[in-house]
Order: C-alpha cells, then sequence, then structure tokens
C-alpha cells in the first residue's frame, strides 16, 4: 500500500465513524464533552484502525436505526458513554 492509499483509507474510515455518530445520535454529544478535540482523535485513530470498514459500510448503509453499534465497532463504549449525554 503506497501512502495516497493509505490517505485514502483513513479518509474513508473518518466518514464512517461520523456516520456511525450521527446514526447513534451521539455526534452532537461528541462535541461538547470535555476536552472533545483528544476525545475526537482518539476516536478516529480507533477508527483507523479498525478491519471491519466494509462490514461496517454495510451495516451503516442497511440500518435505519439501532440502539447500539456492531460489536466489531471500537468505538462501541465511547458511543454508550455519549448516548447517556443528552
Amino acid at each position: 500500500m503506497n501512502f495516497l492509499e493509505y490517505l485514502i483509507g483513513a479518509d474513508v474510515r473518518t466518514a464512517l465513524m461520523g456516520r456511525m455518530m450521527k446514526k447513534m445520535g451521539v455526534d452532537r454529544q461528541l462535541k461538547v464533552v470535555a476536552d472533545h478535540v483528544a476525545v475526537t482523535n482518539r476516536a478516529v485513530d480507533r477508527c483507523r484502525s479498525c478491519g471491519h470498514q466494509d462490514e461496517c459500510q454495510a451495516w451503516l448503509d442497511e440500518t435505519p436505526h439501532a440502539d447500539h453499534p456492531p460489536a466489531y465497532c471500537r468505538n462501541g463504549d465511547l458511543i454508550a458513554r455519549l448516548q447517556f449525554i443528552r
């Protein structure tokens, strides 16, 4: 994999993370937690290092509503915590 392929892949995974946060209804909460920039950067890093991009894309496309992300989601714990912030 060359550097350009890595960057394109990283952008796809970052976009998937954004979609997951919106699907789970926590995108706004992510922006207001203490030290939200660092929390978001760690969440992006977890998503970028995930090997389930195709499954995630399919899940996001095929799931109209869900109470929790798929079991393989590396940000599942963060999403669960954010769901309690209203």
